[in-house]
């Protein structure tokens, strides 16, 4: 059986101001003229729909002396609809089905439709996938039900918008074996499909067949688009060689190239059936229209320069009189379209200097006067500057001097310069001046986040904005929390750095404008953080030196309202299976008692403790409604006491082993649950060697410093000093309860094993029961369930079967555990917050969205949930449990500082150890309080904490009890080893203390620590 592809949960954070509209620029247009309808899709990964309020069905020629001209001018747009239809850029968008569908390429690798005019507007649908970024589409006419993609994956697929697949797949670098076979354009037409990219060349292939018809060789540079008239005899290019090369499909050859642009063509448009009429747009922003109608040679039309944007347009689209530009820009300019027809104006005086763009752009629109047609950016709409003409090619006839002449007195149409046989080419183009200066609308876009840095605690992120602004987010609150206005990104990082070390637990993502935050199973439970360094507006008791995991914190959360679906869910379940055992019950017994004595709960003082919680039982997971007190060391994974809970499967428990500070009379009871509690921390010793634990068999541990039996009194052996315990134990299984969290062991020589064994690592104890079969049920049972959300829901009713046959006529406990407070704080993520769930996909090198939704959303969204969600999801969500991983260990040597205290290392002088990258510096000096000696100096008084008469040294600097080894690594990567001294600060004495020696040397470096004797340290 395959194994199933990995997925991931993504949470996208919502923008402070949710406004509609772009954020990034925009790659893709098109019009839908029966509704007037403009699309857009973006960078940002959104397609929009503008309601452009336009009669984009008029005749364009007509727009000009149209009485209604002015207030189609005016009219204003507005934003209709929108949809995150991508993760990654939208790369071009193309309208087909009778404008009914929307179909988008993205460089997600997805080529999806959306239908936004439906009964029932849905999401877009995913009918094809790409190996790599799908560049373009390409449909053949407006009504078709096919639409083609081409990619940077060599290939050209033809999707079925019916939902029938792939209908036909092109492979375009098969032949020449070319890795620059990328296909970054398309076209569609008369029943040809051409295809280029960045190997210069042109291939016309067979719709039907998938054969190549031809191919043309000409260009020098990337082709970026392509034109295919409406016969299919006529293919137009545009390349980054600056040229628009039109190529004869009947002669196979070029027939003209044209040279209007002195940049990367980028964009050509067209909706004249020959292509008589086209846009085209270059990398520097010129848009330019050409009109080749009623000339014998494509060289004598007319090309004007329409419009100049501030960037490069990346696409160009016209109706009803209008053009629309798309750029970098989040926004999209609409321009008046410029009437070819109309006369050439000659220059006023044979000198006079054209006017440069800045100049063009700063003059103001002249009101209309009287019965003349209105002005436009300062000249008469049916008249076109001779400054706005274009050279169409190197061989087209270009306006002589007498045509600027205005003492000719004669004013020449475009159509007679076309055709003057003997007019003479002016060398002194001079500085081109664009037909219209201003757009007559801009659809304002908004500004979106272009780059990102994470800070050292992995839970805040810098970010920056395409308007520079530079913004700090919570990563689990999911908001911003501070603004630094518009700096340099590297300058404010290096202000807010800290000297934390955190495990790298999700992947931070801006490309889309937006912030998204990607958590994957292998990863996204490897960081943790203290929960005594949380700032939190609300009191929990936590125990002490209590973790919390980062990204089981935050998914708790952000799935809160399904949880409570689910538990709504469950419940109901219960009821009826317990409503059924009722009605069997009175038919099976008639003569049950009445009622029955329950004897009283061992939790008795947990209700004397807690009076305003009178409950028997312990206490079961709220879904964060309330904070339900605490005590210390309490199992959360036996929240339900009727369902055991399984040590059988490949997940660890959700709780962390008590260690001695956090013992409690509770923890100490003879129970059940406390004997395998404390038989499982004696395995899981810090400093243990023994690598098959035996979790079953608890040792005696009386008279070892820092012991905490699970039962008292069941050992009748004499009491036992520490050296008893380690020489009957031969130094396999230590007396520290230290080491029973932090999972810390020695090195090979203390292990006392043969030579022949020094060379391999020392086994360490796992926080972790024995694996089992991770397709089997936890309750025992080898019913299947289904790998995903659902098999939790399934394994859970299992286990409710199996306690009603070993428990019948007995009411159900509920299986669902979700985390309570007082390990997973509560925190309100926004409901605007959207929730993504993806799937990889090997065969592609992608992934692929299984669901999108918000975080308030999700509750409704159960049963979609349960069939796309990953299990490793359900398992954390609904039962409190983690995918099991090795924790990350970092080795060091402890040692006595000048050997003044007893060295507490092997009697092979072994002392080298290794332990959870989180363990604090505290841990540390508790592990040599355990194996040392002390005299209180009043036998009376409190005992010290370790921490307090003892100091550990780190590269002869004294080291904060709260620091980790994480941070102590990281401060220091010179050596494998990390190597801690510890020494006494004098506040207790130690037996086998020696005095501090006096410093003699003066080349030493004198060292006071914590207010004890000075010393001279190495």
């Amino acid at each position: 059986m395959a194994r199933k592809a990995q997925q991931r949960i993504s949470y996208v954070l919502p923008l402070a101001s949710s406004l509609n509209g772009h954020r990034l620029g925009i790659n893709g247009l098109a019009v839908d003229s029966g509704r007037s309808i403009l699309y857009s899709g973006g960078r940002d990964g959104v397609i929009c729909a503008w309601d452009l309020d336009i009669d984009l069905e008029r005749d364009s020629q007509d727009l000009l002396t149209s009485p209604t001209y002015r207030s189609q001018r005016n009219s204003s747009t507005k934003w209709a609809s929108q949809v995150q239809a991508h993760t990654h850029w939208v790369n071009d968008i193309v309208l087909t089905q009778n404008n009914a569908a929307l179909v988008s390429a993205s460089s997600d690798l997805t080529v999806k439709v959306w239908r936004p005019n439906a009964e029932y507007p849905s999401i877009p649908e995913t009918i094809g996938l790409h190996s790599d970024y799908v560049k373009c589409l390409a449909a053949p006419d407006s009504s078709s039900d096919w639409v083609a993609s081409g990619g940077l994956d060599r290939k050209v697929f033809l999707w079925d918008l019916n939902g029938g697949g792939e209908k036909l797949q092109i492979d375009v670098g098969e032949e020449e074996e070319n890795a620059k076979g990328s296909v970054y354009a398309l076209s569609v037409h008369g029943g040809v499909i051409a295809s280029g990219g960045p190997e210069n060349i042109v291939r016309l292939w067979d719709p039907r067949s998938g054969r190549r018809i031809t191919k043309f060789v000409g260009h020098t540079g990337n082709i970026r688009d392509i034109l295919i008239n409406e016969d299919g005899d006529t293919i137009m290019t545009a390349s980054s060689d600056q040229t628009v090369k039109v190529w004869s499909v009947t002669a196979g050859r070029c027939m003209y190239t044209l040279t209007m642009h002195n940049d990367s063509v980028w964009s050509l448009y067209s909706d004249h059936p020959q292509l008589s009429v086209f846009y085209s747009s270059d990398r520097s922003g010129l848009v330019a229209k050409t009109d080749v109608r009623g000339t014998a040679e494509m060289d004598e039309g007319l090309s004007v320069a329409v419009c100049q944007e501030n960037a490069g347009v990346n696409t160009v689209i016209s109706k009803g009189g209008f053009l629309w530009t798309a750029t970098s820009s989040s926004s999209i300019n609409r321009w008046l379209d410029v009437d070819t027809a109309a006369e050439i104006e000659p220059l006023d005086t044979p000198g006079q200097h054209r006017f440069s763009i800045a100049t063009a752009r700063s003059k103001q629109v002249s009101p209309p006067r009287g019965s003349s047609p209105p002005v436009i950016n300062g000249h008469s709409p049916r008249r076109i500057p001779l400054s706005c003409v274009l050279r169409l090619s190197n061989t087209a006839i270009f306006p002589d001097r007498d045509m600027r002449d205005p003492e000719t007195g004669t004013i020449y149409s475009s159509t007679s310069v076309r055709k003057a046989p003997e007019a003479f080419v002016d060398p002194e183009v001079g500085v081109l001046s664009p037909y219209h200066s201003l757009p007559e609308e801009s659809i304002e876009g908004h500004n979106g986040f272009i780059k990102h840095e994470i800070l050292n605690d992995r839970r805040r992120v810098l970010t920056l904005d395409t308007a520079g602004e530079i913004v700090m987010w919570d990563l689990l609150q999911c908001a911003p929390v501070r603004t630094f206005g518009r700096r340099h990104l590297e300058d404010v990082a290096a202000e807010m750095k800290t000297e934390e070390s955190v495990s790298n637990w999700c992947t931070v993502d801006t490309r889309t404008g937006t912030l998204a935050c990607v958590l994957e199973e292998n990863h996204c439970f490897d960081a943790e953080m203290y929960a005594d360094e949380l700032d939190l507006q609300e009191s929990i008791d936590f125990r002490d030196d209590q973790r919390i995991n980062l990204g089981k914190w935050v998914l708790r959360y952000l799935f809160s309202s399904l949880i409570d679906e689910e538990i709504k869910r469950d419940d109901a379940y219960r009821k009826t299976i317990d409503d059924g055992q009722e009605r069997v019950g009175v038919i099976n017994r008639g003569n049950a008692p009445p009622s029955i004595h329950l004897p009283g709960s061992e939790f008795s003082d947990l209700r004397n403790n807690v009076a305003s919680h009178n409950f028997a039982a312990t206490p079961r997971a709220l879904n964060g409604s309330s904070h339900l007190p605490t005590t210390p060391g309490l199992a959360i994974g036996i929240a339900t006491p009727a369902i055991p809970p399984s040590h059988q499967n490949n997940h660890t428990e959700a709780h962390l082993p008590t260690t001695y500070e956090e013992g409690s009379e509770l923890e100490k009871r003879a129970s059940h649950q406390s004997q395998a509690r404390s038989s499982l921390d004696k395995a899981l010793d810090y400093f243990s060697s023994n690598a098959n634990p035996q979790t079953g068999v608890t040792p005696p541990e009386n008279g070892v410093k820092g012991s905490n039996p699970s039962a008292e009194g069941n050992d009748e052996r004499p009491p036992q000093s520490s050296v008893d315990v380690e020489k009957e134990t031969n130094g396999k299984e230590g007396g520290s309860l230290f080491g029973r969290k932090f999972k810390m062991s020695f090195g090979t020589k203390k292990l006392g094993r043969s030579p022949s064994l020094d060379t391999n690592r020392p086994a360490v104890v796992d926080e972790k029961a024995e694996d089992s079969d991770g397709s089997k049920s936890t309750d025992g049972s080898d019913l299947p369930v289904e790998d995903n959300f659902l098999g939790i829901v399934q394994k859970i009713r299992q286990g409710y079967d199996t306690f009603l046959r070993e428990n019948p006529n007995q009411p159900l406990p509920n299986g669902i555990t979700p985390s309570l407070p007082n390990e997973t704080p509560v925190l309100k993520p926004p409901p605007s917050t959207a929730i993504i769930i993806q799937e990889d996909r090997p065969d592609s090198g992608g992934v692929a969205d299984l669901y999108r939704g918000t975080v308030a959303s999700l509750g409704d969204d159960a049963d979609i949930i349960e069939k796309k969600a990953p299990m490793w999801l359900g398992d954390l969500l609904l039962r409190n449990e983690i995918p099991f991983k090795e924790p990350e260990k970092i080795s060091f040597n402890l040692r006595s500082w000048e050997d003044l205290i007893p060295s507490i290392a092997t009697p092979d002088g072994n002392t080298r150890l290794n332990a959870n990258r989180m363990l604090r510096a505290k841990k540390i000096l508790a592990y040599v309080d355990e194996r040392i000696v002390t005299e209180p100096e009043d036998p009376g008084q409190n005992t010290m904490k370790p921490e307090e008469y003892l100091e550990l040294l780190f590269n002869n600097q004294v080291v904060d009890p709260n620091e980790t080894l994480a941070n102590l690594r990281k401060r220091d990567r010179t050596t494998p080893d990390i190597i801690l001294h510890y020494k006494s600060n004098g506040k207790m004495k130690i037996l086998g203390e020696k005095p501090l020696p006096p410093p003699e040397e003066s080349t030493s470096t004198e060292h006071n620590v914590g207010g004890g004797a000075q010393g001279v340290l190495p």
